[in-house]
């Protein structure tokens, strides 16, 4: 059985977690919408400058190497 795009997503989050973790913050995931991930950034990451390239470099690449259906990640 294939798992869902959300449950690959999901895996894929927990895999970087602990890397984000180190810093202070975390990511929870929001939705899943088409080919767009939502996710939230918290602790040190949601106030962080560096954010929005932990989010690009970080957080998205990976999710797209897991699950290359997904074409982008956004912060809400």
């Amino acid at each position: 059985m294939v798992d869902s795009v959300e449950k690959r997503v999901q895996q894929a989050l927990e895999d970087i977690r602990p890397q984000i973790q180190m810093d202070g913050g975390d990511v929870e995931l929001v939705a899943v919408e088409g080919s767009t991930v939502k996710v939230r950034l918290v602790g040190h990451c949601a106030c962080c400058p560096m954010s929005q390239i932990t989010l690009k470099n970080g957080i998205q690449a990976h999710i797209q190497a897991v699950v290359p259906e997904i074409q982008n990640v956004e912060a809400v």
